[in-house]
């Protein structure tokens, strides 16, 4: 089996490299500024027997997107797994977003899974059971102050989802996970908004890396009569008014 995670070797990106290449997955790995990360992710899944293969891409340039599909397709006669993780979380208050930061989060959030999945049809569509999971996020639901890119890209991607659930039917199943508070970005919203958040999730607990990483193995095999479904990680979170 063959899958293509992007946002690979750090955080969450590197734990579903090691959950699929521990599942018998062989990987190609994307990454865009930690590549040394990412190459050290690939020679521990290489010690798993898997191949691992690391490209290093920036999902905002579309030329590079588009290399990256051809090549896959140069080599590979199947794709069994899609996983679009790659992601950004970049401050953006409403009055002071530039049409630049909003284009930014677009592209990487919704215009890479779009043109990737396009291009990597003819791959998915040889495969036996082919899976794409692709991480979105709470807030593409319900909207946090200040990240208003973040959150309208996320939203754009749930229903890419959606969408593309519906279009590649019945060959591709397409689902997506809405992670809650999983490795908090303490820079970007402080530690006080962490706790504050956590007083809120049922479980009392922060979600792990390990915990998408399981999500994402149960959709892509485990779950044959599923697609274009989103499916919520907070701890329930979301549940309380």
């Amino acid at each position: 089996m063959i899958a293509l995670v992007t946002g690979a070797g750090v955080r969450v990106g590197k734990a579903l490299a090691l959950a699929l290449g521990t599942a018998g997955y062989d990987l190609e790995l994307c990454c865009h500024r930690s590549l040394a990360a990412t190459e050290r992710v690939a020679e521990r899944v290489r010690k798993l027997g898997r191949k691992a293969t690391v490209r290093q891409v920036d999902l905002a340039d579309g030329a590079a997107v588009d290399a990256l599909t051809s090549d896959l397709r140069r080599r590979h006669r199947r794709l069994d797994l899609l996983v679009h993780n790659a992601g950004t979380f970049a401050r953006t208050p409403f009055p002071e977003t530039t049409r630049t930061a909003l284009a930014h989060a677009l592209e990487v959030h919704v215009a890479a899974p779009f043109f990737l999945t396009q291009g990597l049809l003819p791959l998915l569509r040889a495969a036996r059971a082919p899976s794409i999971v692709a991480l979105g996020d709470i807030f593409g639901e319900r909207p946090v102050v200040d990240f208003a890119a973040h959150c309208v890209s996320k939203a754009a991607l749930h229903m890419l989802v959606r969408q593309l659930a519906v279009e590649l039917a019945p060959k591709v199943r397409v689902n997506g996970i809405a992670p809650g508070v999983v490795l908090w970005p303490s820079e970007e919203l402080g530690q006080g908004a962490r706790d504050a958040a956590l007083t809120r999730v049922p479980l009392a607990r922060e979600g792990s890396p390990d915990d998408v990483a399981r999500t994402v193995l149960f959709l892509a095999r485990e779950a044959p009569f599923m697609t274009g479904q989103l499916l919520t990680l907070d701890g329930g979170r979301s549940v309380p008014l």
